[in-house]
């Protein structure tokens, strides 16, 4: 067939030109087989953890037969576990054998590993029980893919007693496999505190935020970071860092426990203002204190993170459909529309953080101070509300203030203050090791769901 003069022609295959083809390809291929054996080490690392959960399960099956509870009983305390425990992204309790493994700088035996993951599967426990009540709290319908336990025919509001049974089975495990540590205590206190700390958390989440009650006036940046602290950060970031630390030896301030304080450390201030220019650690010989001091804020920014995706995201990368602005919930994403669109701000716009309407918006300065009222309004009057017609109308609201450059400048902001808190931690062999949080800060930085 004859080739016409628009038609490219081969060129003629050079051996260099060969030598570059093969060279690339073997490139790409080595390229494929790292990200392979990358997703495959995740896999194997998932499955040895779930492995544990096996034994655990049975363990705690066992016990309650053991005690003389009827086949029904028995059953239904092994459904519950089974159902509500596994199948998250066991992030939190896997991050337990991780750090454990980095503090000892070495591949741990296999009776140290089954500590460790038992105690990440505490941890797992303790956000199942979390999940149970929150989910009867909030009348959610599914959870992780399934209707919610609560939902399930033959259980209702028996889930109370038995999210009250999750967190239960945490202590048995911790009695009967940590009793003779001379950390035990501290182990219970750590457990308790965290707890009760989250608590406190769901406490102001929930009387700030009702689905059927919509008060914007309610809300606020400091509100939104309270909450995501208390209720977030400290048993998803500190928690397993802690139960790490204690059980590869490191000291526990027993005199003088760890506290993290809300006052005077935020990275980027709630209220509009200029970022202080104080980002090193603060002065403490206590490992505890400084692990605090950099996991709290990687909390936060870990749910600032998912406030922003569930605005941003689109449901087939997020892998849900963002519920936030129907549901009323205290987002980052409206404080700080708020805050930006604030009638009482007489904050000063920086470059570094959002500003009143006393002020240029610093993300969209083409926005007036009359317009920034108008769209106040607009969010008072659909923010909250159930329909399509009103959420389309809040994301308006966001796209004309350029929430996206806030979001942007927030993240900058806060991973290069923690990149150096984390790099003048001070190492010290069976201590604090600087990858610990390295590791964290990798497992959610620029991610994408």
């Amino acid at each position: 067939m004859a080739i016409s003069s628009n038609t490219a022609r081969p060129l003629p295959v050079t051996p260099t030109a060969l030598k570059a083809a093969v060279a690339a390809a073997n490139f790409q291929e080595q390229e494929q087989l790292v990200t392979v054996t990358r997703m495959s080490d995740k896999a194997a690392r998932r499955a040895k953890f779930e492995e544990a959960w096996a034994k655990i399960r049975d363990e705690l099956v066992e016990h309650i037969e053991g005690e003389g509870f009827p086949p029904e009983a028995v059953k239904w305390y092994k459904d519950n576990l089974e159902y509500n425990v596994p199948g998250g992204k066991l992030n939190r309790g896997m991050s337990v054998v991780d750090t454990v493994e980095i503090i000892q700088g070495r591949t741990l035996t296999e009776q140290e590993y089954f500590r460790a993951a038992l105690l990440g599967w505490c941890i797992e426990l303790l956000q199942a029980f979390f999940l149970v009540s929150d989910d009867m709290m909030d009348s959610s319908i599914t959870r992780r893919g399934q209707p919610c336990w609560y939902r399930l025919p033959k259980v209702g509001f028996l889930a109370i007693n038995d999210s009250f049974m999750l967190e239960g089975a945490i202590y048995h495990l911790i009695r009967k496999h940590f009793r003779q540590e001379p950390y035990y205590a501290d182990l219970l206190d750590v457990f308790h505190e965290t707890t009760y700390q989250t608590e406190y958390g769901q406490l102001v989440d929930l009387i700030t935020a009702p689905e059927d009650q919509v008060d914007l006036t309610k809300f606020s940046l400091d509100r939104h970071r309270l909450i995501v602290i208390y209720k977030t950060a400290f048993y998803s970031f500190y928690l397993p860092v802690a139960c790490a630390m204690l059980m590869s030896g490191v000291p526990y301030p027993t005199e003088n426990p760890p506290k993290f304080s809300l006052k005077g450390t935020a990275l980027v201030p709630t209220d509009g203002s200029a970022p202080s220019t104080t980002t090193s650690l603060p002065p403490t010989t206590d490992p505890y204190t400084l692990a605090l001091s950099i996991l709290i804020p990687l909390g936060e920014y870990f749910q600032v993170q998912d406030d922003w995706l569930d605005y941003s995201a689109t449901p087939e990368v997020l892998g849900k459909i963002g519920t936030d602005i129907v549901d009323n919930k205290c987002s980052w994403v409206v404080n700080t529309a708020l805050l930006i669109t604030s009638p009482t701000s007489t904050s000063t716009a920086s470059t570094t953080s959002t500003a009143g309407s006393g002020a240029k918006n610093p993300f969209n300065p083409n926005t007036t101070p009359e317009r920034l009222n108008e769209l106040r309004k607009v969010l008072e009057d659909n923010y909250g509300r159930k329909s399509a017609e009103h959420e389309a109308r809040v994301k308006e609201v966001y796209e004309e203030l350029n929430i996206r450059g806030a979001y942007e400048k927030y993240e900058e902001t806060v991973v290069g203050i923690l990149k150096e808190r984390i790099g003048s931690v001070e190492e010290s062999e069976g201590g604090l090791k600087r990858e610990v949080f390295e590791s964290f800060l990798g497992k959610i930085y620029k991610r994408s769901k």
